[in-house]
């Protein structure tokens, strides 16, 4: 069993609540639903910064936080977050922040470059300002809010800024617009290192059904038709994805929901825009297609999702191609 990956919040003077709690929930939850599936935890959140108390953006003020530690010992994922304002040439010059870039310059930065590293760099908002200062940026691409895009490219010139994106992936390195694109990141990076199945599940308890990806909203089929809000529908779509190999006939399904097969039909069609059957081969599909990149053959996969035989897999498929 592999240890939990830490996922180390770097926590400054003002730093926005939402930039921390956002995130932290998302692997909270990721979690939460490991556990209700008998497996161990897969993240571990820590809190760090240059203080052990410290003021948030809303005043409320942050305790309890541990030192910034001299290496990185298991896989680490350091997630710097923003802070409000735009006023970098005074926040550059505080202790907390030259203190934080210290840090990152002489820790951080090796622990990344080597070729085979379990540690991520995670960035939200202003704090790609703080990884550019320190010198982490060059020859990446990143993106940041908004309002700090010419900001990110003078501290780092010899990045590849780009705007109008959620989050950017470059190796170890991501980036997020910030405020609530920080979940959007977390939320990839869940479904990227224990399946969308997992990433659905929490995004629908954080309610946060339609994901923003990196270039496209709503990449998987597993995502499709949960951008609503109706319970039983959602109810039926949980238990789905699952046990996607059960037997679900449009009774069952219908008695899940406690409606009758003719209403849940009539619900599924206007929010999610599917039949129920139709909705169950496209999770299988989807688990389908996810277990084959990750290297099974396709056998194992199509059993793994639920297909009693290549045979009914395929049918399925040309099922799916007739409909698009």
């Amino acid at each position: 069993m592999s240890p939990p990956i830490q996922v180390l919040f770097v926590v400054l003077p003002d730093s926005l609540l939402l930039d921390v709690g956002g995130p932290a929930e998302a692997f909270r939850l990721a979690n939460a639903q490991l556990e209700a599936r008998g497996r161990a935890p897969a993240y571990r959140m820590r809190f760090v910064g240059p203080d052990a108390t410290t003021p948030s953006s809303v005043g409320l003020a942050l305790t309890g936080l541990e030192p910034l530690p001299d290496h990185l010992a298991e896989p680490t994922w350091i997630v710097l977050v923003g802070r409000p304002g735009n006023a970098l040439q005074v926040v550059r010059h505080q202790r907390a922040w030259l203190t934080a870039r210290h840090w990152l310059a002489q820790v951080v930065a090796p622990a990344l470059a080597g070729a085979d590293t379990p540690h991520r760099l995670l960035t939200v908002c202003s704090g790609a300002l703080l990884a550019a200062d320190a010198g982490l940026l060059s020859g990446r691409c990143v993106t940041t809010h908004h309002e700090l895009l010419d900001e990110l490219t003078a501290l780092a010139p010899a990045a590849r800024v780009v705007a109008n994106r959620v989050f950017v992936e470059d190796g170890v390195f991501c980036s997020s617009a910030g405020v609530t694109a920080g979940i959007d990141l977390a939320l990839h990076l869940i479904a990227q290192t224990q399946g969308e199945a997992l990433a659905s599940a929490v995004a629908q308890v954080m309610v946060v059904f339609h994901r923003r990806g990196a270039d496209d909203p709503e990449r998987s089929p597993l995502l499709a038709g949960r951008s609503h809000l109706h319970p039983a529908v959602h109810a039926v779509q949980t238990a789905v994805l699952d046990a996607p190999g059960e037997d679900w006939s449009l009774e069952r399904m219908a008695a899940l929901a406690h409606v009758t097969p003719r209403h849940l039909a009539r619900l599924f069609r206007e929010h999610a825009g599917v039949t129920p059957r139709e909705h169950v081969e496209q999770v299988r599909l989807s688990l389908a297609q996810e277990a084959k990149q990750a290297g099974l053959r396709t056998q194992q996969a199509v059993e793994l999702a639920g297909f009693r035989s290549d045979r009914q897999w395929r049918r399925a498929r040309g099922r799916a191609a007739a409909s698009n």
